[in-house]
């Protein structure tokens, strides 16, 4: 029987049933009653603000070019939920997507285990990897740490925290001390830490743990990685001083050449065909390495934004730190239920702004160039698919 994915990810979004919900018992639960196939993997299982798509990103390109089956999980998806769960580059086919999405819902609903729609992806993700049985699985956390579900696997071959900023405060702690803190869950005993920020909760976990912790400056030269940005030169120093550490085998020649496969969509993306740079920037400090790789790249060149945000992001402060008094705003209202609204994005814009309608109402011009940015939630309502082909 095969089943259908729409079908599939209809059950999966249904409102009322899946929601967010921190905490690691009822995917424990679920995982033992189907025979807990997270064990049977080896992760590197990666935590932080910022940067973790473009380190799992980097680390999962090098694995695979020097030969290991290479299991990749990250969130969100910009089309279709299949491209949160990857191996070897490939998505997970969407017959065995449904299949199992239908399968672990059944056995949760026999078991009374109300599982959150990350939960869901989380399981039968382990399922995937472990039928296939990857070598590598390279697990980037959904939100915080300490009790996101991904952390439900009990050692890692290391682990990385990336850069930490204030986001997800009302899950996570108003201060960069808490969310260190959340992140720092993901420390496991006997198992190394790599990061680049000398937080006192990440130092406290790593000794509780009698685990190695590894400090690394961001200097590496990012000439050779696919990935543009100037916040890139941190995330290649995590994901280098992760392949050294638990793969010092893989040589030199092998690490340029996954730098240079490396495909990250949305971050800092260049469409050259259409003059159109995505960014997932959803964060003030995102914003600014934004704005700071804008200036970059692209200093002479006349700006067009395509903006839109949730509610629960400082929008006010990201649009501050973004636009230019004769830059081209325009404001987008999309379709997630937490997206803000037209009228709320202009009242905290400090500039003229308009709504947003598509980009085919935009004059090519190639002294203009058009960055979408705000979430990445809005990039598949704003940019066509076709584009990214």
């Amino acid at each position: 029987m095969e089943y259908d994915y729409k079908d599939a990810v209809k059950l999966l979004t249904s409102q009322g049933k899946f929601y967010i919900n921190l905490g690691l018992e009822r995917i424990s639960t679920i995982l033992n009653i189907i025979g807990n196939p997270q064990d049977k993997l080896k992760y590197i299982h990666v935590a932080g603000t910022n940067g973790k798509g473009s380190v799992c990103a980097i680390l999962a390109s090098i694995l695979q070019v020097s030969g290991k089956k290479t299991g990749l999980f990250t969130s969100p998806h910009l089309f279709d939920y299949t491209e949160r769960i990857k191996i070897n580059g490939v998505d997970i086919p969407k017959p065995e997507f449904a299949r199992l999405i239908f399968d672990v819902c059944k056995i949760a609903d026999r078991h009374n285990i109300h599982l959150t729609e990350f939960e869901m992806l989380t399981v039968i993700m382990f399922i995937y990897f472990a039928k296939n049985n990857v070598d590598v699985v390279v697990l980037e956390t959904g939100l915080g740490g300490r009790f996101d579900a991904t952390n439900v696997i009990k050692e890692n071959l290391c682990a990385v925290i990336t850069h930490i900023d204030l986001d997800h405060i009302e899950r996570l702690g108003n201060t960069k001390d808490k969310i260190a803190f959340e992140k720092a869950g993901i420390i496991k005993k006997g198992c190394p830490v790599i990061t680049c920020e000398g937080y006192e909760a990440i130092k406290d976990r790593a000794d509780e743990c009698e685990s190695l912790l590894l400090m690394v400056a961001p200097f590496q030269d990012t000439s050779e990685l696919a990935l543009k940005g100037l916040y890139q030169q941190e995330n290649l120093s995590l994901a280098l001083a992760a392949i050294r550490l638990v793969f010092p085998e893989i040589s030199h020649k092998i690490i340029i050449e996954g730098l240079q496969k490396v495909k990250h969509i949305g971050r800092f993306q260049i469409i050259e065909k259409y003059n159109i740079i995505i960014d997932g920037a959803h964060n003030p400090n995102g914003a600014l390495a934004l704005r700071e790789s804008l200036d970059l790249y692209y200093p002479d060149k006349k700006r067009r934004f395509v903006f839109g945000c949730l509610k629960n992001k400082d929008y006010p402060k990201m649009m501050q730190i973004l636009f230019k008094k004769n830059d081209e705003i325009y404001l987008n209202h999309f379709s997630h239920p937490n997206s803000a609204s037209f009228e709320e994005l202009k009242s905290a814009c400090p500039f003229e702004a308009r709504k947003f309608d598509s980009l085919g109402t935009f004059n090519q011009d190639e002294h203009t160039i058009t960055i979408v940015c705000g979430s990445l939630y809005m990039i598949n309502e704003v940019i066509p698919r076709s584009y990214l082909d």
